[in-house]
């Protein structure tokens, strides 16, 4: 699902009233299913309710609202306030007002004292139109939303007033909100962190525009992973299926004392359906990884004084057969495992390299190196900030500030796919697309977590080669699902990593549930 800036929203406004529907009939639909969102979420006959409208198309949507109330629904109480002049409204927005005076509703131009018990507050103040932070009446109104009606819940229309549309950060104050309903697609604001927070539950209604009109534009290049966009990768196997039709994962990882990040790499690969799976270690961790599961193959090699991989490893032989190989998890931090890393990067197989495979200094002059010559097949990094900030030179916060654009300057200059974890994780493509990944709990925010991740990567690429891109998304959304399903059980501090695996099947069938 395409996520659009302010400008791009415009345009595709734009491009729908070209095409024959009035922007008038725009701003019914809008209402229309803002008050279809209400009518299923609220008792609306036992509610009472405030519709705060600003003087500019999100007002205009306000008006709207109100009118379908007052005509069609007749909540228990209704308080229409217009915090503008009505002189002010211009357009689709004056023609609302004019058609919510003409069915007689009454018009407040402050909230009355009767309305401070309401118990739903529809916030139609301001919309994607802002620039910079509120100020004058719709800051008083802003304040008024979050601290005026302490009985409500508040529905915002299309973003919380004063939030800005083009960042996950705020300029200045906003209105807090139970649910969004936006239109046609979600902004960025409802998509990064941590203005992402501050929407409630995110609704994303249809009024008129046809999605080709944005979902094939490729200069809005920012995506929302939902499962429809791997609904494939989730379907019943072929009946005729058997483990070498799933794919075969290396996982080259662990060393002494560090036997644990292999086996859950590689326990993750396999619960997410590879067939087979040989964790490759220091010759001293293979016997413990083999505990671990029994399911695990191991192939134990050659180990230096440190406990770790030995660089003259025959990675070839080691790969042969191989479909999908997995790096870097407790391999230690060592001068042959970072030789190791960049043989590796020279082998023709998918490759996933993560934690210590990421922490060579010569890790991006090799990748550079890689692009220029079109080197093996798929290759995906699954940094955390500060493995990130290692790799680009730039520090944790300037990455965390514009997260998006790192991880696609990343992935387009060393044509990789880059997996950039933490909240709301970003995967960046070649070519220049991201998603975002929705799903996640701070639950997650334990030892081990993204051995499971890299696992689940390796798995269902293992599975699916011809469809890489859809396997990354797929494993960072279950990843995430699981998580959440496990914090809801055993609470966000006692979850572990292991815990993931156990509740993927339910996050597996919890989300065909959606897609069906």
């Amino acid at each position: 699902m395409k996520v659009l800036t302010a400008a791009q929203m415009r345009a595709v406004d734009a491009r729908t009233i070209e095409a024959g529907i009035q922007g008038i009939v725009l701003m019914e639909n809008a209402a229309h299913r803002v008050v279809e969102f209400l009518a299923a979420r609220f008792d609306l006959a036992s509610e009472r309710v405030v519709v705060l409208c600003g003087k500019g198309n999100n007002g205009g949507d306000g008006l709207a609202i109100a009118r379908q109330l007052y005509t069609h629904l007749h909540p228990a109480g209704l308080y229409v306030v217009l915090l503008a002049a009505p002189e002010e409204l211009k357009g689709d927005a004056a023609a609302n007002l004019a058609m919510l005076r003409a069915c007689g509703c009454p018009l407040f131009r402050e909230s009355p004292a009767e309305a401070r018990n309401a118990t739903l507050v529809v916030d139609a103040l301001l919309g994607t139109g802002i620039s910079g932070a509120a100020a004058g009446a719709m800051l008083e109104g802003i304040r008024e939303i979050n601290s005026g009606f302490p009985l409500a819940s508040v529905v915002a229309v299309d973003l919380p007033s004063g939030m800005p549309s083009d960042s996950g950060d705020a300029t200045g104050e906003f209105a807090r909100a139970d649910f969004t309903v936006t239109f046609t697609a979600p902004k960025w604001a409802h998509a990064l962190p941590p203005n992402c927070d501050c929407v409630g539950e995110l609704a994303v209604a249809p009024i008129g525009s046809r999605p080709e009109w944005f979902e094939d534009d490729p200069a809005a290049y920012l995506s929302v992973v939902e499962p429809k966009m791997f609904a494939a990768l989730l379907a019943p196997r072929p009946r005729w299926g058997h483990k070498g039709t799933f794919g075969h994962v290396l996982v080259i990882a662990g060393s002494s004392g560090k036997t644990g990040a292999a086996a859950m790499t590689g326990i993750g690969a396999l619960r997410a359906g590879a067939g087979l799976v040989t964790v490759a270690s220091a010759a001293g961790a293979a016997p413990v990884i083999a505990a671990h599961a029994p399911e695990l193959m191991t192939a134990p090699l050659a180990e230096n004084d440190a406990g770790t991989i030995a660089s003259g490893v025959n990675l070839s032989a080691l790969a042969e057969g191989k479909t999908v190989i997995a790096m870097g998890p407790g391999l230690g931090r060592h001068m042959d495992v970072e030789e190791l890393v960049q043989r590796a990067l020279g082998l023709r197989a998918p490759l996933v390299l993560d934690a210590d495979a990421l922490s060579g200094a010569a890790l991006p002059s090799c990748l550079q190196l890689r692009a220029a010559e079109r080197q093996g097949g798929t290759l995906v990094l699954t940094p955390h900030p500060g493995e990130m900030s290692r790799l680009t030179g730039k520090s944790t916060a300037e990455l965390q500030s514009d997260r998006v654009g790192a991880a696609r300057a990343f992935a387009t200059e060393y044509a990789v796919t880059l997996v950039l974890k933490g909240q709301r994780t970003v995967i960046a493509f070649p070519d220049g697309r991201a998603w975002i990944n929705p799903t996640g709990t701070p639950a997650m925010g334990t030892g081990g977590s993204g051995d499971v991740l890299t696992g689940l990567i390796a798995g269902l690429l293992a599975q699916f080669p011809g469809a890489p891109d859809q396997a990354v998304a797929a494993a960072a959304y279950l990843h995430g699902k699981a998580a959440e399903i496990g914090a809801r059980a055993m609470g966000e501090k006692c979850l572990l990593a292991t815990d993931i695996l156990e509740y993927l099947p339910d996050a597996m069938e919890e989300i065909g549930e959606d897609i069906d």
